[in-house]
């Protein structure tokens, strides 16, 4: 298996001020999957993230994650739609093995955005967003609300005992930081090949 297709669970934590609760941030590449109040952020950029939420249990989580630049047509047997595959699966099977039931996760997704300028030709935060749109629609799982594309980056707050999503669209950055490490995961996800499926949890 290869080095992205490793459990990159999120251990960012730390209490957020302005909301006063217990957070985790997660990064490029990274989830979080929880059956408590943990508030669960991450800033997106190209990349895209899901929150995922069983309404009965309230077990939720939330992965981050940026397809390879892939010029051919997207479909679900190339390297790109597979690693967007596994980032979804081992969320979905984190979140089982909590206790959720697949058939009641709710989907709400976010990011998409076109701020990667060098790579706005290749429509990075579009390919993200047909792939999980798409993949969500073929596991039958609801999506119940989305904010998708645009050209700003967004911090986005998940709430996971509620469902509740707050998104901040960053429409001025005061420095590269987002930019800077979507390029680099970018570049690191695109150097290292696919392998590796993920057995879902019953």
């Amino acid at each position: 298996m290869s080095a992205y297709f490793t459990e990159h669970l999120a251990s960012n934590r730390y209490k957020d001020s302005n909301f006063n609760t217990e957070a985790v941030k997660i990064l490029p590449g990274e989830y979080f999957a929880t059956k408590d109040s943990t508030m669960i952020v991450t800033v997106l950029g190209s990349c895209v993230s899901v929150c995922l939420r069983d309404p009965i249990t309230r077990i939720a989580g939330m992965n981050h994650f940026l397809l390879p630049i892939n010029q051919d047509e997207l479909n679900f047997n190339s390297d790109s739609a597979r690693y967007g595959v596994y980032a979804m699966e081992i969320l979905i099977n984190h979140l089982m093995k909590l206790g959720a039931a697949k058939h009641r996760l709710e989907a709400k997704i976010f990011g998409g955005g076109n701020v990667l300028k060098q790579l706005r030709t290749n429509s990075v935060g579009e390919q993200n967003s047909t792939f999980v749109l798409e993949y969500l629609d073929a596991e039958k799982i609801p999506v119940v609300a989305k904010d998708l594309l645009g050209e700003f980056p967004r911090k986005v707050y998940f709430f996971p005992l509620t469902g509740e999503v707050k998104v901040r669209k960053l429409k001025s950055m005061h420095n590269t930081t987002i930019i800077d490490r979507e390029s680099e995961y970018q570049v690191k996800v695109a150097q290292t090949p696919a392998a590796g499926d993920v057995d879902l949890f019953d």
